[in-house]
């Protein structure tokens, strides 16, 4: 298990017809506020103010293909040649961090070849590197190279 220590929110919330909604400033636009997001948006900020990854090699929810099925990861960082290098499959508060998830995480990893997974639901979070045809459990998020 990683611990993560998240940063003081800085998000900026509005409520619409009594909906909760928040900006994305990777997307540039306003997003509903699901647990799901809510976890996304900590995780992201996470990344970003505290263990300095680059914001501008960040990608957020963006489509691949999976043979035939199209699906969407949740956040996918790349190193300083573009190339996939940790993503991160994030669930609601309220979901377990299941082998099905670590499967999910896995899945995505066939088409968007990272060298780190990551799986959190923003109260526990677990990670791996992919090494020698297997996975080694991380103690923490890697250091930026």
């Amino acid at each position: 298990m990683i611990r993560i220590d998240y940063p003081s929110p800085a998000f900026r919330i509005e409520k619409r017809s009594g909906v909760d909604f928040i900006f994305d400033t990777f997307r540039k636009r306003w997003l509903k506020l699901s647990p799901e997001e809510w976890v996304r948006q900590n995780f992201l900020q996470y990344m970003t103010v505290t263990m300095n990854y680059p914001s501008t090699l960040i990608a957020v929810e963006k489509e691949i293909m999976l043979g035939e099925l199209t699906k969407r990861f949740d956040i996918l960082l790349y190193d300083s040649m573009h190339q996939p290098w940790l993503i991160v499959e994030c669930k609601a508060m309220s979901v377990a961090l299941t082998d099905d998830v670590l499967q999910q995480v896995l899945r995505y990893s066939i088409p968007v070849p990272a060298q780190y997974l990551v799986i959190t639901n923003g109260s526990y979070t677990t990670g791996w590197k992919k090494e020698n045809g297997g996975l080694t459990l991380l103690q923490q998020l890697p250091i930026w190279p």
